[in-house]
């Protein structure tokens, strides 16, 4: 079941654009990578290329976590959840189109559904501080 946020956290999570995303292989170790997010209907979209650990890791675990967090005051949102793949259709283009308009990286080196996929990461769990 989807949990959803406070609007202060809300406000939070959406005025940041790196969080620290953690996976894991079924029985291998767990990787934690910084990525840039988006926050749409309370889910998390993060970019990826093809071929990265992340990936390969959700496709056999889709449970994961993120972090968004600051310091001086600690503040921060951690989650956990499960994430789906999103490759093409219109939920790539609607997380496409958010990415396209935060970061001024994907402006300028754009891509196509079947070029990069996203992770969609759809909290369970949550916990806050500072927020």
């Amino acid at each position: 079941m989807k949990v959803g946020f406070s609007p202060a956290e809300r406000r939070f999570l959406q005025g940041h654009e790196i969080c620290r995303f953690a996976t894991a292989s079924k029985t291998g170790w767990p990787l934690v990578s910084p990525v840039s997010y988006v926050l749409i209907d309370d889910c998390f979209y993060i970019a990826t290329d093809y071929g990265t650990a992340k990936l390969r890791h959700v496709k056999e675990n889709p449970r994961a976590s993120l972090v968004v967090d600051v310091t001086d005051p600690n503040r921060a949102v951690a989650v956990q959840g499960r994430v789906r793949v999103i490759e093409k259709g219109t939920e790539f283009d609607s997380a496409y189109a958010a990415f396209q308009k935060k970061f001024s990286w994907v402006r300028a080196d754009p891509w196509k559904a079947g070029e990069a996929p996203f992770l969609k990461l759809v909290p369970v769990r949550k916990s806050s501080w500072g927020v």
